[in-house]
């Protein structure tokens, strides 16, 4: 990771809450950008701690890196079957609630995809009525449920109203992939931009493909860049 980032990497740390809440609509790229996350912050912050609560949709959960999270010192939570063989089943793990009840840990949340999918942070609601909490919206401009700025705010909406959270800041994450452009991600900046004009909600950053976007032709346009470590690609969909 370039060093010319590390700045901005404090600045993005010190912005976000002890308990992040990460939602987004299927595509979005919500758990990554949940996974990237938190290997950014482990480097900054310790206890550090994911909880998977994305029971709806068994594939590209964060719990996939398990290995990857705990080797850089972040407790993994959530279902309560460690094998993936059994990822479809929708049970979480009774000390799921542990790290939002540890003061002093950092907690990153990867909520399930759209409405029904953040339902099951009901289950916590009581931990989350704090300021220490912040809730983040990822969208991606290039997959049509998000593909403009109606269809984001409706998005929006209909998770604050299943969940009772107020979504503070957006995260603009949008991608095609291993075929996302530095236009595609621009793109999707400025329409997060003008939701964000409608709202009052922040614009938290804009994420890019690492290795894959060169960051220095989106530092024009976004003071806050976050990478993307593509943790949750495999190989074989790039074949």
């Amino acid at each position: 990771m370039s060093n010319i980032f590390f700045d901005q990497q404090m600045s993005f740390y010190k912005r976000l809450g002890r308990k992040t809440i990460v939602t987004g609509h299927y595509g979005s790229g919500k758990t990554e950008f949940a996974v990237s996350l938190a290997m950014i912050l482990a480097k900054h912050c310790s206890p550090l701690a994911i909880i998977d609560l994305d029971i709806v949709n068994p594939y590209f959960r964060s719990q996939e890196r398990r290995e990857l999270l705990e080797e850089a010192g972040i407790a993994v939570y959530g279902s309560m079957y460690k094998s993936m063989i059994t990822a479809e089943l929708p049970a979480l793990s009774a000390n799921s609630r542990a790290p939002l009840e540890n003061d002093s840990c950092r907690v990153i949340i990867d909520a399930g995809g759209n409405d029904t999918g953040a339902l099951v942070l009901n289950q916590f609601s009581k931990y989350f009525k704090d300021n220490e909490t912040k809730v983040l919206t990822v969208v991606n401009v290039n997959r049509p449920e998000t593909s403009n700025i109606k269809n984001i705010l409706e998005h929006i909406i209909s998770i604050e109203n299943i969940t009772k959270l107020t979504v503070s800041g957006i995260v603009n994450n949008t991608h095609m992939l291993r075929e996302t452009t530095a236009a595609d991600i621009i793109y999707g900046h400025k329409l997060c931009l003008k939701v964000c004009g409608e709202t009052g909600k922040s614009l938290l950053c804009d994420c890019y493909p690492e290795g894959i976007i060169n960051p220095n032709e989106l530092k024009e346009f976004s003071k806050n860049l976050m990478p993307l470590g593509l943790y949750m690609r495999p190989t074989w969909l790039d074949k």
